[in-house]
């Protein structure tokens, strides 16, 4: 007998059928027992009567909640059970894996206990249904974003995550023997996206996994998160890439709240709402203008930079005057952008890069890349870094490279903002910090 999905029982009325799941609940009376089933479609309720198998009924009270289990039986309509109006009259029932009596933790309960406990147990907390419908918005998030980019000519590749040499600068990195040398996990795969645009891919996507040994013990940080890029050829400026990526989101956003939006406002109480185009732009020093108007006082050390209070600060502002949950932060500082952002000629001082905040919470850092390769090299020495080390990318610009420009996305950030929750360790599949490497 094929296995039937809770989800679909209501086409299954008069018909004995198969459903495999857990034990959600077990109410165990004098004469009977109801059963409440749990697989990934939903809930349902199996009834059986003590006297029909008293061998039976012994096995089903010695059932741990959440026993993995195999039922079969009828299907009746009945509209006195809450669990849509249906039933299932037990036949017969195998314990697939019997769950050990007490649970870590009630995962259905009113109070869950604290999220680092819970990240322990992780695959018990993940089968709260916020949990799946939260993986499942992420599935069609990607999707999405992937359709997207097909429909405009993109190419997926595939970078490497081992690198000899640092991707972005010599702070933050995990460092590897290899064989009789060294490697670094790849920070970003910003050098081989551009190598593209080089070999004439013109348009280039990825979704990996990116790595960043910082000690930060916040809500917005991990040690090992999904990065979700891409680069395009032939721009006139940064302006091309940030049209790009808020189209690319309003759709992302329009097919996720087509399939999910009453879901996540049943579940999560949260209304998931598409962005309008375009987005507001608004450059770093009017930013800063703008919260000492507010009067909030960036950090000393933020000189050219703005601070997650500062983001905050400023999504507050873009809310109040357009009504908006995305705004671009545009033309940074040369001492806090890499160097191989383009900067502008009649403002040196100044490049072409962007940061993109949604509800107060980077998710995106692009630019046009200088892909001029002198003015490159300048660039890097400026900055105080080696040649040598990174002499295989500059290559990449010797023999005709065309204007380029791209982003990064953090898979985990995005998902934050758009389903409204207030910690990445929620978000992530398995969170990796700098105190946790388990499970």
């Amino acid at each position: 007998m094929e296995r039937t999905l809770i989800g679909n029982l209501r086409q299954k009325i008069g018909e004995v059928v198969k459903v495999q799941g857990w034990l959600h609940t077990l109410r165990d009376q004098k004469k009977i027992q109801f059963l409440i089933l749990r697989d990934r479609t939903g809930l349902c309720q199996v009834a059986h009567w003590k006297e029909n198998d008293p061998g039976l009924a012994e096995v089903i009270s010695a059932l741990g909640v959440e026993s993995a289990v195999t039922v079969t039986g009828k299907v009746i309509d009945n509209p006195v059970v809450k669990l849509g109006g249906l039933e299932m009259q037990l036949e017969s029932l195998a314990v697939e894996n019997n769950a050990e009596i007490p649970l870590p933790f009630e995962p259905f309960g009113d109070a869950l206990p604290a999220l680092d406990f819970r990240m322990d147990w992780r695959f018990l907390d993940l089968r709260r249904k916020e949990n799946l419908l939260l993986f499942q918005v992420q599935t069609e998030l990607l999707a999405a974003m992937r359709d997207y980019w097909l429909q405009n000519d993109f190419i997926e590749i595939n970078t490497p995550k081992l690198m000899g040499s640092p991707s972005e600068s010599g702070a933050e990195l995990f460092e590897v023997p290899y064989f009789e040398t060294k490697a670094y996990l790849a920070q970003s795969p910003q050098f081989y996206k551009q190598m593209a645009m080089a070999a004439g891919f013109e348009r280039v996507f990825e979704i990996g996994p990116v790595f960043r040994a910082d000690p930060s013990f916040t809500s917005r940080h991990m040690t090992e998160f999904t990065s979700i890029d891409m680069e395009m050829s032939w721009i006139d400026s940064h302006e091309d890439v940030m049209a790009f990526e808020e189209n690319m989101l309003r759709y992302t956003y329009q097919r996720v709240a087509e399939k999910y939006g009453d879901v996540i406002q049943e579940q999560m109480n949260f209304e998931l709402r598409v962005p309008e185009v375009p987005f507001p732009r608004l450059p770093m020093a009017q930013a800063i203008e703008v919260l000492k108007q507010r009067g909030y006082q960036l950090p000393p050390d933020k000189k050219g930079d703005i601070d997650p209070g500062g983001e905050r600060e400023i999504a507050a502002y873009i809310k109040e005057t357009y009504d908006h949950d995305f705004v671009f932060l545009t033309d940074w500082s040369i001492n806090v952008r890499p160097f191989y952002h383009m900067r502008y000629e009649d403002a040196p001082e100044l490049t072409r890069g962007f940061d993109l905040i949604a509800n107060g919470l980077e998710i995106t850092t692009g630019a046009q890349r200088e892909h001029r390769y002198e003015v490159l090299k300048a660039q890097a020495l400026e900055k105080g870094l080696g040649l040598d080390p990174i002499q295989f990318y500059l290559d990449f610009f010797r023999y005709g490279c065309p204007s380029h420009g791209g982003l990064a996305i953090g898979l985990s950030r995005l998902a934050m903002v758009m389903l409204g929750l207030p910690n990445i360790r929620e978000v992530v599949y398995l969170f990796r910090g700098p105190n946790r490497l388990h499970p």
